[in-house]
């Protein structure tokens, strides 16, 4: 593989149109109707250096390739360390595949920690802007998993909130789609209610049944805010709450046009 960055001569961190203005540059010393030495090859590998470093996706699959080869060099002196270069970079992007490169390099804690400070500082922080779907549902479910072992309940539903909205938006290849369903379900059963705070729990129930669950478990979640909006001391709400429960189990009909929707939840 060759590195893109030295054929265009180029820092590994730079812009969209510091790469185009290298790109001119070399292009016009090597195209071969200018050049009229044998620089057809060197072309070549300069516009397939460009091709890949104008893409977005294809660059962030280049940086991770030889990040974990370690073959990236600067200046032929010394190995490109791609953590650092992550650490000491403040954009959303940079500390969105931080978070990921930690977790896979069993820095869990320091993963979770990444994620927590910038759900808190940047309202608009969201993980999938930076990965492909596939990456995200890996990843995301993973980090969920490791959210979830720390207690930190309201933080992993959010997280596979995120997923299952973003699986419902394809419809096709949804092999480890049920994993996340019952992962999450397992969560609103048991880690929620008198687990957190019962106004984030009121707001990750209210979410929930937006999330295209079985008539069962919407009845469930409706029944579980009534108790809640009953501790509040709000009894109006609370029997609301119990009404829709009540008319969700008695018509037993829902949408699922969305396409997974589970009847059941095993305790």
């Amino acid at each position: 593989m060759i590195n893109c960055y030295e054929v265009l001569g180029v820092r590994k961190d730079a812009t969209a149109a510091e790469i185009k203005k290298a790109y001119r540059q070399k292009a016009k010393l090597f195209h071969p109707d200018v050049n009229r030495s044998d620089s057809s090859a060197k072309f070549q590998e300069i516009l397939k250096a460009y091709e890949i470093l104008s893409d977005q996706r294809q660059r962030s699959i280049f940086n991770d390739s030889f990040e974990t080869r370690g073959t990236y060099t600067k200046n032929n002196v010394s190995s490109f360390d791609y953590y650092k270069w992550l650490s000491e970079r403040t954009d959303q992007e940079s500390r969105a595949k931080l978070i990921f490169f930690d977790l896979m390099h069993e820095r869990e804690d320091e993963a979770v920690q990444e994620f927590k400070r910038m759900n808190m500082e940047h309202a608009d922080f969201n993980l999938k802007h930076w990965f492909s779907r596939e990456d995200f549902m890996d990843y995301g479910y993973i980090l969920a998993e490791e959210l979830t072992l720390r207690k930190e309940y309201y933080d992993a539903i959010l997280l596979l909130e995120q997923i299952i909205l973003m699986e419902y938006s394809y419809n096709y290849f949804r092999i480890f789609f049920p994993e996340v369903i019952e992962f999450t379900l397992s969560i609103l059963h048991r880690n929620i209610y008198n687990c957190i705070n019962d106004e984030l729990a009121l707001d990750v129930f209210e979410r929930a049944l937006e999330l295209g669950f079985s008539a069962k478990e919407d009845a469930f979640f409706l029944r579980v805010m009534s108790e809640i909006y009953q501790k509040m001391g709000d009894t109006l709400t609370s029997r609301i709450c119990l009404e829709e429960a009540a008319k969700i189990t008695q018509s037993k009909k829902k949408n699922i046009n969305r396409g997974y929707i589970y009847d059941t939840f095993e305790e």
